[in-house]
């Protein structure tokens, strides 16, 4: 385990250069397998996420490189094998193995995924997809095992209960080699979703919809990469950045974003009184000294992302009078709050929202990382308090966020990374 150390109160300025998408690249990486050619990823991040999931290619004969930002994959000679339990375990986005598995070789064998603990995130719609493409499941103990029925994989109809990134993408994954028409219906529309897609139509597969709530899958019988495939950026470490930039920034420039993937966050800062310069790929944010409070409800995209919720609220510390944030998706992710209140933030978890008042100053104290975005929370807080901040369970920080020390390192801030027990 590892520990970040702040020392805080210091002003930002200059650039930064937002990484590939997270929560594209850990199921890009999945979806490699389902390629009868070796294919390439670039502007990958360089995250613990992605190389867990190296180790779990490892296990299945998949050979893979990964350096300065592309990572090759080679699934040509590639086997069935009982997935390593330790790495499963450690990411959440490893069920996208239950899918490409399954498109793969007709089943799958794994442990229940893990990642952060953030509430309940069941499986039970990527269950009912796999169900509806023929295959029978069962869970045993935590090890799930699914496998193409008496009369095969064939495509179906897939409604989905409720709108899910993880069980919109692991039904593509196990559709798309299979015989036949699929329709997903009330798919998500993520921009990740849509990377996930020209992904595979890249290589020969017939999708359509990606981006709209109705996806439709032609299956194919190869799949053959012609190219070298471009992670879109990170909206959601774009996003930490703004409010990182806004709330203790003189000027910072945030480059490779993609502002339509933003058009919520950015409207919610807009609306703080941020004024934001937005450009093609870039965004500027310039120093501000005077924030309006604001309600936020997290949703579906293209609403408020979930993910971005932690990142804010440091931010919202600094506005006059009272913000709120009600979180539809993950009510339970609040992991966060406990640690900005050790930092003297004034806010609490009240009737199902997050109240947030005005904070006249943050001071440094040993604080931890309980997951990915509340670490995100935590170390904007470290950069906006007084004194030193030390976050423990760092590793859960470096999980989502690609070279976070040479970033902020680069924008001023007085971060660095140590081994726990130094």
């Amino acid at each position: 385990m590892t520990k970040m150390i702040i020392h805080g109160g210091t002003r930002l300025s200059g650039d930064v250069t937002i990484g590939g998408a997270k929560n594209s690249t850990v199921a890009l990486i999945p979806a490699a397998i389902l390629a009868d050619t070796p294919v390439q990823l670039n502007m990958v991040p360089d995250i613990l996420d992605v190389h867990n999931l190296m180790l779990i290619l490892k296990s299945m004969n998949v050979r893979s490189e990964f350096a300065d930002g592309m990572l090759t994959i080679d699934p040509t000679n590639i086997v069935e094998n009982i997935l390593p339990s330790k790495a499963i375990k450690s990411l959440r986005a490893s069920y996208y193995f239950m899918g490409a598995l399954l498109g793969k070789f007709g089943e799958a064998t794994l442990s229940f995924p893990g990642g952060d603990n953030i509430g309940p995130r069941p499986i039970d719609q990527h269950i009912k997809a796999f169900e509806a493409l023929g295959a029978d499941v069962t869970n045993n103990n935590g090890t799930v095992h699914i496998k193409a029925g008496k009369n095969g994989l064939h495509g179906a109809q897939i409604f989905l209960d409720l709108v899910s990134v993880g069980a919109t993408i692991n039904a593509i994954l196990a559709a798309v080699k299979v015989k036949g028409s699929t329709v997903i219906r009330n798919a998500a529309k993520e921009p990740e979703i849509i990377d996930i897609v020209t992904f595979l139509n890249n290589m020969g597969a017939k999708i359509r919809g990606a981006g709209t709530d109705v996806i439709r899958i032609e299956g194919v019988d190869k799949l053959e990469a012609q190219n070298t495939h471009i992670v879109i950026p990170d909206r959601i470490e774009a996003g930490t950045y703004l409010s990182l930039a806004a709330a203790c920034g003189d000027g910072v420039t945030v480059h490779n974003v993609i502002p339509e993937h933003l058009e919520s966050f950015i409207a919610k800062l807009l609306e703080m009184g941020v004024d934001l310069e937005v450009n093609e790929d870039s965004i500027f944010v310039p120093r501000c000294d005077h924030f309006k409070g604001i309600e936020i409800k997290t949703m579906v995209y293209p609403g408020f992302a979930t993910d971005l919720q932690q990142p804010i609220t440091p931010l919202l510390l600094r506005a006059d009078g009272q913000s709120v944030i009600t979180d539809t998706i993950y009510p339970e992710r609040t992991k966060h709050i406990s640690e900005l209140s050790k930092m003297g933030a004034n806010i609490k978890y009240q009737n199902g929202s997050i109240i947030i008042n005005h904070t006249g100053k943050l001071t440094g104290q040993e604080v931890s990382a309980g997951e990915i975005r509340a670490g995100a929370a935590a170390v904007i807080a470290g950069i906006m308090a007084d004194g030193t901040t030390t976050i423990f369970n760092a590793d859960n920080i470096l999980r989502g966020y690609d070279n976070i020390i040479d970033k902020l390192t680069e924008l001023n801030a007085d971060v660095e990374l140590l081994n726990d027990d130094m």
